[in-house]
């Protein structure tokens, strides 16, 4: 893939805007241009939350078009079907196969959606699955899960991991480097 278009979705607290962050400097620092936007929306009361981002030899804007997305990573599974509209035929899904319940359903006045991985599949949708917040609790760090998701993602671009990992390196604060390091890895390791 010489260019692409990548949204990342999932709900506020995933660190979304962080995995798409890094995703964006290792992309730089392979040498494509890279922008990207997010919308934080309801955030902080566990409201959805997107990142679009574009990257390939000249790019002009961030935002993905209806219908264009090359991936979409998703930080929790009812998001990865929210955002469907967005993917292109033949687009591929990481997804995090966490819940996370909104209000509605916590409260009991609505139901979560059953069967999304299922759904994917009749849609004839390509995926990886993955459970990123267990192996972010197996490296020992569970805030690492959305790195793990990095990781996972890494293999579908054209850039090398130590790439990734010089950027992981560069971002993150000193004290949890490793567990991050680790963390791609191990979501890199799922996909390859």
């Amino acid at each position: 893939m010489k260019a692409g278009n990548i949204l990342f979705t999932g709900v506020g607290g995933q660190g979304i805007l962080l995995a798409s962050e890094l995703t964006a400097l290792a992309l730089l620092s392979a040498g494509f241009d890279a922008k990207k936007s997010e919308v934080h929306g309801m955030a902080q009361r566990g409201g959805s939350v997107t990142a679009q981002l574009r990257f390939g030899a000249r790019v002009y804007g961030p935002l993905i078009a209806m219908g264009t997305a090359d991936v979409q990573v998703a930080f929790e599974m009812m998001e990865a079907v929210r955002y469907l509209p967005y993917l292109r035929p033949n687009a591929t899904v990481v997804v995090n196969t966490q819940k996370i319940l909104p209000p509605l359903v916590a409260t009991g006045q609505a139901s979560y959606p059953e069967n999304i991985l299922q759904n994917l599949t009749e849609r004839k949708i390509s995926f990886l699955s993955l459970d990123a917040f267990e192996i972010a609790r197996q490296v020992g760090e569970s805030k690492t899960a959305n790195v793990v998701m990095v990781g996972a993602l890494s293999a579908l671009l054209p850039v090398k991991a130590d790439v990734f990992e010089q950027s992981i390196a560069t971002r993150v604060p000193a004290r949890f480097k490793e567990a991050n390091i680790e963390a791609f890895r191990r979501g890199r390791a799922v996909s390859t």
